[in-house]
């Protein structure tokens, strides 16, 4: 069997690190925003080449926290519009809605499954305010235009970086540091995975830095004075401690990943499958590997029985979730062709080459 992803084989090498620093963890007694949350903090915001890093307790509260900073400091207003994905994780959306914000859905782009730019110049209306581009599957958005939009529309750029830990444009900038502001989740499959939730903020801004980091614990200015009517979402300690560990070899999976895409790419020769669209730069860190196919439940069946796991990313699009039925109206084509057709096969770095071997076989065969 070839798992879709074995957690326990990417994280076995920590074991024994990990194990040394809970125990000194437990010793200092200090279990809530201690030392391993602000040291983690520092080295993400170094890595990522940003001033700010403020860890939160999952993506979702990451991204909304950012919209929640912005209101406060004056520069959104209930009821503006975010420009976002409609093809994005519905997490995005809830993000943007639970800020008090009005999410704008723009079609996909079929080959890079992210903005369609066509359509996003007709959703901009007075109420516009933000654009939230996701970095899908790993995959960088084309920021260069992005930024060329936003600018000449006077837009926020807040990034969706869940996926993307250590993505990095051409001019050798990461994920997180191309926009002004960014939201990590830290979920355990994620390039970057703790051992739970997690998640986290990066920014240069030092004023939506500050507002963020209070607003995240109740907002409070010093302990028992809030200033901001605040929520609970903290990086949690332990949590911190493991990224931390895991943070140094970020570069290296990443890469291994690559080189795994690589392979797919080259090898994978099935005219009934349609590949990831990719450079071969490292604008990609291939969080996931999602292949298109048009009888996409008949190949999960045969991956299924030939001992290959799947997971589809995603089933159903947002505009069609139940939870959004204010957006069932709306058609989006492209998006949906993607929700219907895309699946997601093995690639993770702890992969031999057997297996990955046996992926490409099995497909070709499909």
């Amino acid at each position: 069997m070839i798992p879709f992803l074995d957690l326990r084989a990417i994280n076995a090498p920590y074991d024994a690190e990990f194990q040394e620093k809970f125990k000194s963890f437990l010793e200092k007694g200090w279990y809530i925003l201690g030392d391993e949350v602000r040291l983690f903090e520092a080295e993400f915001a170094t890595y990522c080449g940003t001033k700010y890093c403020i860890g939160t307790a999952n993506g979702l509260d990451a991204l909304r926290m950012i919209l929640e900073g912005y209101k406060i400091l004056g520069k959104l207003s209930e009821g503006d519009e975010v420009l976002v994905a409609s093809n994005t994780y519905i997490a995005t959306i809830l993000g943007i809605q639970q800020a008090g914000l009005i999410p704008v859905l723009v079609e996909a782009d079929l080959d890079t499954y992210n903005f369609d730019f066509e359509d996003l110049q007709q959703k901009v209306t007075a109420k516009t305010k933000v654009m939230m581009p996701t970095h899908l599957y790993g995959q960088l958005a084309d920021m260069e235009q992005v930024s060329a939009f936003a600018k000449a529309n006077s837009l926020y750029i807040v990034t969706d970086s869940a996926q993307s830990h250590g993505a990095m444009t051409s001019q050798g900038k990461r994920s997180g540091s191309l926009g002004d502001a960014s939201g990590f989740s830290f979920y355990p499959t994620k390039n970057l995975g703790a051992l739970g939730d997690g998640g986290a903020i990066t920014t240069d801004d030092e004023a939506l830095a500050e507002v963020v980091r209070s607003y995240r614990n109740y907002g409070f200015k010093e302990r028992y004075v809030s200033v901001y009517t605040g929520i609970n979402s903290r990086l949690d300690e332990v949590q911190a401690l493991f990224l931390r560990i895991k943070l140094r070899d970020l570069d290296t999976a990443n890469q291994l990943r690559r080189a795994i895409a690589k392979r797919y790419l080259q090898e994978i020769q099935n005219p009934k499958l349609v590949l990831p669209d990719w450079k071969g730069d490292e604008s990609h860190v291939f969080h996931l590997f999602v292949i298109r196919c048009e009888t996409r439940d008949h190949l999960r069946d045969y991956l299924t029985k030939h001992d290959i796991g799947t997971i589809i990313h995603y089933p159903i699009p947002p505009h069609q979730q139940e939870a959004l039925q204010e957006y069932a109206h709306l058609s989006f084509p492209v998006t949906e062709k993607i929700h219907q057709e895309v699946l997601s096969v093995p690639l993770s770095p702890v992969m031999d080459e057997a297996m990955i071997t046996r992926v490409i076989s099995i497909l070709n065969r499909y």
